[in-house]
């Protein structure tokens, strides 16, 4: 026990370590903080009666890899989604508007 004191001592004395896992910590808890925001315009309680009758197939696949968010509609269960479905829409829109076609050409 003494010497796991002792790491723990001289892990944190080290500046560059400790940045990385306070980092590390941190980028944990805005995780876990926003894997229980509910996305807005979702019913809740109308979802967790969805899921009530069992988490079998592809989505409860997918809720174990969000680690729970999924079916609990949270903004992080979404993923890289959203941000794909913009990326495209903006490509769309470079096409037909001008206005987004100057500010690609910017780039």
């Amino acid at each position: 026990m003494k010497n796991l004191i002792n790491t723990i001592k001289n892990i944190f004395a080290i500046e560059d370590l400790r940045i990385r896992i306070l980092n590390t910590l941190g980028f944990l808890l805005v995780y876990r903080v926003g894997s229980y925001i509910v996305l807005p315009g979702v019913d809740a309680t109308a979802l967790a009666r969805g899921h009530a009758n069992g988490d079998s197939g592809i989505l409860g696949l997918i809720n174990i890899f969000a680690g729970g968010a999924f079916s609990r509609a949270a903004i992080f269960g979404l993923g890289i989604m959203p941000y794909i479905s913009a990326s495209i829409v903006m490509q769309l829109m470079g096409i037909a508007v001008p206005y987004f076609q100057k500010l690609q050409k910017r780039r």
